[in-house]
């Protein structure tokens, strides 16, 4: 179970911390009382949760580009860092398509950039690198993929994934262990989310604002692969499992320094058209779904990951189910929708859903 007690003045940096799930770290780990450190590039979408929540006004921030190895170095040397959460990234799989060079290095070079500067920085005690569930070689298997599968992508986006774990590996045995002669021992794990929803992502080519903009603009919601089966879960599902491992990894170092799978249940990994059917009954809209004519790049039809080993060794399980999510993200909007204040909002997310994980415990 998450201590929150733990998180009370430590220095933690987070990369990526003006994107959706960086936003939701940030204004979550300044609750709990942690000074937030954030490197990353400016938002890219209008709105964003970054400025809707005033996340600048709770972090240290700096707008710069994880590819500048020089500049994110000194960065995490002048702020010192107890905790590093690395999710800076090129995000989205249809951009790999149309930026394989930029999504490589962004994924794999600006990883290693982050391992580089945090091996340099004697302060860090623990880093969690997020990857995706997308790493794993995709068999379009029916039954969920466990952190030992093999690593793979079709896609350069996947591919990055891929080849980001196995750096992450390489920099975890060679120079960040107790037994390493380089560098200083730092306890490095690598995290693999499910299909991350919920308030506050307005990002291109993601299935709950793609429906969000085509209710707002009155037009039909184009469906890419609405078979497709994802393992959908609330933003906060998965931070909940990165804010434990990384307090397991302070506290009690290497035993903990592996990949981990942070998932829904089973029974969440859904059709795409599924999810869209049951958010549109909760927003009340009369759109239709509908797919294009034009042939799309190529996505895997099944991916469900297997939690089993976050729940056995972590005590990491899910708190709310996707019924709960799609809830959750109709209830956010409406309150976007009426002006109100999305900081207060967003924090009464989190606190309802500390309560409810610890009333599962």
């Amino acid at each position: 179970m998450l201590d929150s007690s733990f998180w009370s003045g430590k220095s933690v940096l987070i990369t990526g911390h003006t994107g959706f799930k960086g936003s939701w770290l940030s204004l979550w780990l300044s609750a709990l009382g942690a000074r937030v450190h954030g490197y990353s590039q400016a938002p890219n979408t209008e709105p964003n949760l970054y400025d809707l929540a005033q996340i600048g006004t709770l972090s240290d921030s700096k707008i710069a580009d994880i590819n500048d190895a020089t500049q994110l170095g000194d960065y995490i040397a002048s702020a010192q860092p107890d905790i590093v959460f690395h999710l800076a990234a090129q995000a989205l799989v249809r951009e790999s398509f149309t930026d394989p060079v930029t999504t490589l290095q962004t994924n794999v070079m600006g990883t290693v950039n982050v391992l580089e500067a945090v091996r340099r920085c004697q302060s860090v005690k623990a880093l969690v690198v997020v990857t995706s569930d997308k790493c794993y070689q995709n068999n379009e298997w029916h039954w969920g993929y466990r952190e030992n599968e093999p690593l793979g992508g079709h896609d350069p986006y996947s591919a990055s994934k891929a080849c980001a774990e196995l750096v992450v590996q390489a920099w975890r045995l060679s120079f960040m262990s107790t037994t390493s002669p380089q560098g200083h021992s730092c306890a490095v794990a690598s995290a693999r989310a499910g299909n991350v929803i919920g308030g506050g992502d307005w990002s291109k080519d993601r299935l709950i604002p793609d429906v969000l903009n085509s209710i707002s603009q009155g037009q039909d919601i184009v469906l890419r692969n609405p078979n497709a089966i994802r393992p959908w879960q609330h933003v906060l599902e998965p931070l909940a499992g990165y804010l434990l491992l990384a307090q397991k990894l302070s506290e009690d170092g290497q035993s903990w320094a592996e990949a981990w799978n942070f998932g829904p249940h089973d029974s969440d990994a859904r059709p795409v058209s599924s999810v869209v059917s049951s958010l549109l009954h909760r927003l009340n809209s009369k759109n239709q779904w509908t797919t294009p004519e034009a042939q799309q790049p190529h996505e895997a039809q099944h991916l469900k990951l297997d939690c089993s080993k976050a729940a056995d060794r972590l005590g990491w399980t899910p708190v709310w189910g996707l019924d709960d999510t799609l809830a959750d993200i109709a209830a956010w909007h409406h309150a976007f929708n009426q002006d109100e204040d999305m900081r207060s909002v967003s924090l009464k997310t989190i606190q309802r859903y500390m309560d409810d994980a610890a009333r599962a415990t």
